[in-house]
């Protein structure tokens, strides 16, 4: 009765308030009558790897699967295998700390094992949620075994004892696996040739193609000595668990059960159906045995999705993400090159009142390049010089289109055009499930891991630019409320996409605020002060948190990383998190392909503005004269970008981008309005002409 009483509460309250309200500490599974469930970890393993004639065990197991894409990535740039299996152990992202390379090997104690210096993980390493698979599984009665040194680091409690271990297949026999529910195997063959002095190296592929067909057989053949004595009921999961170079990779992600065979494989942790992360493996097997998820698992079940999964498909999706890598520093490096280029010739060329036509073309061709990283996602393209050709011509069309029209006769036409053709591809985006941002030179791709959908840090200091520049041209063309009123409402909206379910960007949303707020009180004619910015800055935080809040509030396996950061604030973990972010944010203020950028454009902005006829011929002052709404927009847009610097890891990238966008269009503008005014009686067909002779 008592037990009844409480469903009838937890009904009642889950329909009043919403399913999310009830969400404790761990989750309950729907099937507490789940079978068996096998891990077997093969470190290394990519799907170029598994073909019916080098790997016919494996190629059998995931031809009988769904399938998909695994991202390995820990803490570091690259996984070995003690962080991945660490990781799995945690339901957390995790890595030892030191030696990245093969787990320890585990001290046999009876039919279990000890793993050795078990209390560095959590006394020095700070891996805190370390053996939380294990304990999880020891807390609800269920036999464990583990097979190989990474098994049982997987699958250890807290005080990293493990229930039952073999060091090898031919120790196990089919009655042990019936006694155990849970079975993880550690196929270290494959990786095991690339550990150097106990190591990754550090080159992207240390064996050769035969070498590594070698290895792959060993492993092969151990995952098949397994799989030959595994009970009929056995849910299999098979992972690659980690890295074999210096390269990220996408591994292999399989899950075999009735019903799956040919179906994709994903998780909503990535929002994707063909891709999952290290921790969702946690979470699916604790929810397959029917064990409830502790909260501090980030990781969600693995979700099987349509049909049409191929090995080709997810080839071809770890190439994409190596052609996108591969071009990525250069693309930075060419754009970092041409940037300062620019302003080079520009200042020369304007100082002598020459070339206006020109440097505006060229302003706006190059303000035109971000947005066409993304615009080539929605053509098919397979290499990188396909890529390449792409991303040059949607340049070559956003900026024909910025002096196509009659708006070209206008100073803010081009602006207008690059500006909100940006904002409008990036929100569109949003809107649609972020498919030009994943592997897209200047957004996010799956194998490096740091986002797997919403509005990565690049993008967002190109929405907010882009934003607030297209919307300060309708405000240059209804002033007054129309104008303030559509600053407000279309940045507002835009700040929601970003900051809400969609976009899920925790800095965005604070540096896009004070940069509305900022734009908004300057063409309301009003004054900006320290203090003022400072409320906006907390505004922006208790909006985001806000966010953070009612996203941590769903149920674990619709949290994006705003609500499950919510809950590390709650464990204590947020601190090491802040402090990896402010890290990462410190190190891009020294590199090379972003700080270029802010130099050059920040520095020949101030001199156009302190000096303007020695510096720019006077084009600042005459884009902020034609229009004092820009000259609201370009400071709101440098406020969001220096905030956004401060508070995303992604550091100087996003204030470089902002002014990689911003100054050229605002340059744009000027040249403009000062042909405008020098236009001669004889019209605009000879104006060029005029100006080049004055």
């Amino acid at each position: 009765m008592r037990r009844a009483l409480v469903v009838l509460a937890v009904l009642v309250g889950q329909a009043l308030l919403g399913q999310g309200l009830f969400t404790g500490p761990a989750q309950a599974t729907k099937d507490a009558s789940a079978g068996r469930v096998a891990l077997i970890g093969v470190s290394g393993l990519h799907w170029n790897d598994i073909t019916q004639a080098d790997s016919p065990n494996l190629w059998e197991l995931a031809r009988s699967s769904a399938i998909g894409s695994l991202s390995v990535r820990t803490v570091g740039g690259v996984t070995c295998p003690y962080d991945g299996w660490l990781t799995v152990s945690a339901g957390t992202r995790s890595a030892a700390g030191y030696s990245c390379g093969a787990p320890p090997m585990p001290e046999q104690q009876g039919a279990g094992a000890v793993i050795p210096d078990y209390r560095y993980l959590t006394d020095v390493a700070g891996q805190r949620n370390a053996g939380t698979l294990g304990e999880s599984l020891k807390a609800a009665g269920q036999c464990s075994i583990a097979i190989g040194p990474g098994a049982a680091l997987g699958l250890a409690d807290r005080q990293g004892a493990v229930q039952q271990y073999r060091s090898s297949p031919l120790q196990v026999r089919t009655p042990d696996l019936e006694r155990c529910r849970m079975i993880a195997m550690d196929v270290d063959d494959l990786v095991r040739p690339y550990l150097t002095s106990g190591k990754l190296p550090k080159v992207p592929d240390q064996l050769s193609a035969a070498e590594r067909r070698d290895a792959l057989r060993l492993a092969d053949a151990k995952a098949g000595a397994l799989l030959s004595i595994l009970p009929a009921d056995t849910t299999v999961l098979l992972a690659g668990l980690s890295d074999h170079g210096s390269v990220p990779h996408l591994r292999v992600a399989a899950l075999r059960e009735p019903g799956a065979q040919g179906h994709l494989l994903g998780a909503a942790s990535t929002r994707r159906e063909d891709i999952s992360i290290l921790p969702d493996l946690t979470s699916t097997i604790l929810t397959k045995l029917g064990v409830p998820v502790p909260s501090t698992v980030v990781g969600v079940p693995l979700q099987v999705g349509g049909l049409g999964a191929t090995f080709e498909r997810l080839q071809r999706a770890d190439a994409t993400a190596q052609a996108v890598r591969s071009i990525k520093g250069i693309y930075f490096t060419v754009v970092a090159v041409l940037q300062v280029l620019f302003y080079a010739v520009a200042f020369l060329l304007l100082r002598r009142r020459k070339g206006l036509a020109p440097v505006r073309f060229a302003a706006v061709a190059l303000a035109a390049l971000p947005v066409s990283s993304y615009l080539v996602n929605l053509l098919p393209w397979s290499s990188l010089p396909q890529l390449v050709a792409g991303v040059l011509g949607w340049a070559a069309v956003v900026t024909a289109v910025a002096f196509a029209g009659p708006w070209r006769r206008r100073p803010l036409g081009p602006l207008a055009v690059v500006a909100g053709i940006t904002a409008l591809t990036l929100a569109g985006d949003l809107l649609t499930g972020t498919t030009l941002q994943l592997n897209s030179i200047m957004g996010y791709s799956a194998d490096v891991g740091a986002r797997y959908y919403g509005l990565g840090n690049i993008p967002f200091a190109l929405l907010a630019t882009g934003t607030l520049l297209a919307t300060t041209v309708i405000a240059h063309r209804w002033p007054g409320k129309v104008g303030l009123a559509a600053i407000v409402v279309l940045g507002t909206f835009a700040m929601v996409l970003g900051g809400s379910g969609m976009g899920s960007d925790f800095g965005g949303v604070i540096a896009f605020v004070p940069g509305i707020a900022v734009t908004a009180l300057l063409l309301a004619g009003k004054r900006v002060s320290l203090v003022k910015l400072g409320a906006f800055l907390v505004a922006g935080g208790l909006i985001v948190m806000t966010f953070a809040w009612l996203n941590y509030l769903k149920p674990p396996d619709e949290q994006t990383h705003l609500g499950r950061f919510v809950g590390q604030v709650l464990s204590g973990e947020a601190f090491d998190v802040i402090l990896r972010k402010l890290q990462a944010m410190l190190a891009t203020l020294l590199s090379p392909n972003l700080m270029p950028i802010v130099i050059a454009a920040a520095a020949f902005l101030i001199y156009a503005i302190l000096r303007p006829e020695q510096a720019s011929a006077g084009v600042v002052p005459a884009a902020f004269e034609h229009s004092p709404a820009l000259r609201a927009g370009l400071i709101g847009t440098l406020v969001s970008g220096v905030v956004g610097m401060l508070v995303n890891d992604s550091g100087a990238a996003v204030l470089s981008m902002a002014l990689a966008l911003a100054v050229p269009l605002l340059l744009a503008t000027g040249i403009g309005a000062l042909r405008r005014d020098r236009e001669p009686v004889g019209g605009p067909a000879s104006s060029d002409l005029a100006i080049a002779t004055k």
